[in-house]
């Protein structure tokens, strides 16, 4: 069983959390499932940025991109190589860890 480690920024103060999920999880469902706030504007259909996440160690276990996902990732804030959508991200056999931007481009957020 994988064990996922999110890097979130809560009231803009960066915290972690260590969870064992199953292999084909997306990373967005597990967050969801553990009180993690993570932005998901078009409600996981990929037709949106939102949910952008920095793949910090294990990229490379996750499920493979779609050309309609780095079509996405394109309008993300703070876009690196190892950048995915949270949605779209299925966890595989090894563990991962993953930093959730502080900021989104969904401008209706409130911080």
């Amino acid at each position: 069983m994988p064990i996922i480690k999110f890097l979130y920024y809560e009231k803009k103060i960066l915290k972690n959390l260590i969870i064992n999920v199953k292999s084909g999880q997306t990373i967005l469902d597990v967050a969801l499932s553990n009180n993690i706030s993570m932005e998901h504007a078009c409600e996981k259909s990929c037709a949106c940025s939102t949910c952008h996440c920095i793949i910090k160690k294990g990229f490379n276990s996750l499920s493979k991109i779609t050309e309609k996902e780095e079509d996405l990732l394109d309008k993300a804030w703070g876009l690196n190589q190892f950048s995915r959508l949270g949605c779209q991200a299925k966890i595989g056999k090894e563990n991962i860890e993953v930093e959730i931007p502080i900021y989104t481009i969904n401008h209706s957020k409130k911080y």
